[in-house]
């Protein structure tokens, strides 16, 4: 089973310099990829839910956000050189498709080959009508994009005149050196439906399955049901989990608790937990730490090893 881990995204103000940091070390602790959440702004939020978990609860959080993801990836992929990396996941909605493939390509150009390409319709309203971007019809506009990018990736030219992107004779060049890996990040219906036919692997979150290994079974039971409705062998689909891991439950970064119950412990206890995980199915388990620092990721190593 694979293990990565995601990087933080609005945890904490950082900077490229612990970015750097982070990433290296992970890379060195013997994590197999790297992460980065796709997001743009995150409007102001209460944090806390009446009577309050962790440090800060029940006060308000100011506006926060990340740094543009795919600006840092590349960054990323010229200062490490065996993790896998790329976006958990990259919002369609953010840039034309044609756009993105030609983003993707490059950043697989720059890492030498270990960039997969995370996929989703996006779901934070707020950004969205911040950066003057459409929020309606977000599958249908999904849809609309995958029919370029899919192709384009494939390295096909394509024209389309879809209801919400056109391409005319549109090509991927230079040529990359392979085809981007893709991953899908939803468990709707429909998107599953229009991903799974050609998509290399698919990837949820914990709040989805529970973070349990039980959940995570049942969920990807109706994965696998998916896949065969799509006309896919489910056993050429490659499952990614995302769970998150409390290292500190007095960390002030992350001043709510998921509803799915954390996995911490000891460095054995924590890779007990994500084996499971892979026993249900799980080829690779994404970590969302908290707190999210050079120390834990570090520490974190031994759980990576683990594994192994």
């Amino acid at each position: 089973m694979r293990v990565g881990i995601q990087l933080p995204e609005v945890e904490r103000e950082v900077r490229w310099p612990e970015y750097l940091e982070l990433a290296q070390a992970a890379e060195a602790a013997g994590f197999d990829s790297i992460w980065l959440g796709d997001h743009l702004l995150y409007a102001p939020q209460f944090t806390g839910r009446g009577t309050g978990t962790g440090a800060g609860a029940g006060t308000a959080r100011p506006e926060r956000a990340p740094w543009e993801a795919w600006t840092l990836l590349s960054a990323l992929a010229a200062v490490t050189q065996r993790v896998e990396l790329g976006p958990l996941v990259a919002c369609l909605a953010f840039h034309p498709p044609a756009v993105l493939a030609k983003m993707a390509a490059t950043v697989d150009e720059v890492s030498g080959g270990r960039f997969v390409l995370g996929i989703g319709a996006g779901w934070n309203r707020g950004e969205f009508d911040a950066f003057g971007l459409p929020y309606d019809r977000r599958v249908s506009r999904f849809a609309d994009a995958v029919a370029i990018l899919a192709p384009l990736l494939a390295g096909e030219r394509v024209t389309h005149d879809g209801a919400f992107w056109q391409t005319r004779d549109v090509v991927l060049l230079p040529p990359p050196a392979r085809r981007v890996p893709v991953m899908v990040g939803s468990n709707g219906p429909r998107m599953l439906a229009l991903t799974l036919p050609w998509a290399d692997a698919w990837n949820t979150w914990y709040d989805d399955y529970g973070n349990a290994a039980e959940g995570f079974a049942a969920l990807n039971d109706r994965i696998s049901a998916a896949a065969r409705e799509a006309g896919r062998d489910p056993a050429t689909l490659r499952r990614s989990a995302c769970a998150f891991v409390l290292l500190d439950r007095d960390a002030p970064e992350r001043a709510v608790l998921p509803e799915a119950p954390p996995i911490e412990g000891d460095a054995a206890a924590i890779a007990g937990r994500l084996r499971e995980l892979g026993d249900a199915g799980a080829d690779e388990v994404i970590l969302v730490v908290s707190p999210i620092t050079l120390r834990a990721v570090r520490e974190l190593g031994e759980v990576v090893a683990r594994l192994r």
